[in-house]
């Protein structure tokens, strides 16, 4: 089912939802009980192209806020403020703290909003 992502307001989908929407998409094409016209066909092979772009689409950004969060890290103690809400939007995408990030919010901890996040980072 598709779940709000973070604070940008779009939808996502995830792998496993994907895998079934490809394989439902496949079966479409491939066995259905009434042929499909040349319409359907098209829209399916569509849907299907544009499955396979979003996914690309999800590697990309995941890789590029994975960057962007290194980037705050790096600054840190300045861009704490800055730096606490990239990582609490990519825990909320399913991302996984690294040694470098849960590091960082143990040198922070004195701040209650980075000990909040360390703690729901530890939790997993």
């Amino acid at each position: 089912m598709p779940t709000p992502y973070g604070s940008r307001g779009g939808m996502a989908f995830s792998a496993a939802e994907l895998h079934v929407l490809r394989r439902s998409l496949a079966h479409a094409l491939q066995s259905s009980t009434a042929p499909l016209t040349a319409t359907e066909v098209q829209d399916c092979l569509r849907l299907a192209q544009a499955v396979d772009e979003a996914v690309g689409e999800a590697g990309r950004l995941r890789a590029f806020l994975a960057e962007d969060l290194g980037r705050y890290r790096q600054a840190l103690p300045g861009s704490l403020a800055g730096y606490l809400e990239l990582l609490q939007d990519a825990l909320a995408g399913g991302y996984e703290p690294q040694g470098d990030d849960l590091a960082a919010l143990r040198a922070l901890r004195g701040n209650r909003a980075a000990a909040a996040v360390l703690d729901r980072a530890e939790r997993g």
